[in-house]
């Protein structure tokens, strides 16, 4: 699916070699104008298509946000950022609608939310330049995590200044999170969806690769469930206990 109009972004510098494998999951399904990996390890992606743009240390997800609301829209020259992280990437480009194109942000609607304001999660996203430059205005309230900044604290003031957010049937088709189906959403965000969207065993080869495994903890019941199934699913499922027992990062 060639989509000139977009580049792919991701920021990490924890579970790097992880969100490596995201960027090659997402460029195995898109052809994008350019996709940059920022963080501050050094290295070399597989994928030669990759561009690695070193950093300062983003040491917080408080961080991570500033990155993202006032960094990040000067390397984007193109039209939108499809923004994606280590637990949430492309699963099939056939799901891609042309209407995505349309909106200034979209992402995984908020079923928690009955206002409204509930487009949407941030971590698989896409969004204009237009609006990556409004965050920086004076006038948008800065707050973390930026993807409520965008889609609750600042909304009504973003579509006065004429942006325009998916509806949350579109957000549904373009990504699951907390809502949507993995078996017919363009992306995906969130670890307890990952054995679901690209299967147990890669999910698996994966998991070591994790320099920070506590980042699962929050979803631990649901993995645990998944990988327990099925062909050696006792040993994986002793593993993930004993790491998450005694992980201290």
């Amino acid at each position: 699916m060639a989509l000139p109009q977009v580049t792919l972004c991701a920021v990490s510098c924890i579970n790097v070699a992880a969100t490596v494998r995201a960027m090659d999951h997402s460029l195995a399904q898109i052809d994008v104008a350019a996709a940059r990996l920022f963080t501050d390890v050094p290295l070399s992606p597989p994928h030669p298509d990759i561009e690695v743009v070193l950093i300062p240390r983003i040491a917080s997800s408080a961080a991570y946000s500033d990155f993202l609301l006032n960094r990040l829209v000067e390397h984007v020259d193109t039209s939108h950022c499809l923004i994606i992280q280590w637990d949430g990437h492309v699963i099939d480009a056939n799901r891609w609608r042309s209407e995505f194109l349309d909106h200034d942000y979209i992402g995984a609607s908020w079923p928690q939310f009955a206002d409204g304001h509930d487009v949407g999660n941030g971590g698989f996203s896409l969004r204009s330049r237009r609006l990556m430059q409004l965050c920086r205005d004076p006038a948008f309230k800065q707050h973390h995590p930026e993807d409520v900044a965008i889609g609750r604290i600042n909304r009504d003031w973003l579509e006065d200044q004429g942006m325009s957010f998916a509806p949350r049937g579109l957000a549904d088709l373009f990504s699951a999170e907390r809502a949507g189906d993995v078996g017919r959403s363009f992306g995906y965000h969130g670890a307890w969806l990952m054995p679901q969207a690209i299967g147990i065993p890669d999910f698996w080869a994966l998991y070591p690769e994790l320099d920070d495994r506590g980042t699962i903890r929050h979803d631990f019941a649901a993995i645990l469930k998944q990988i327990g199934r099925g062909r050696g699913g006792l040993p994986r499922a002793a593993r993930l206990i004993r790491d998450q027992m005694f992980w201290h990062c």
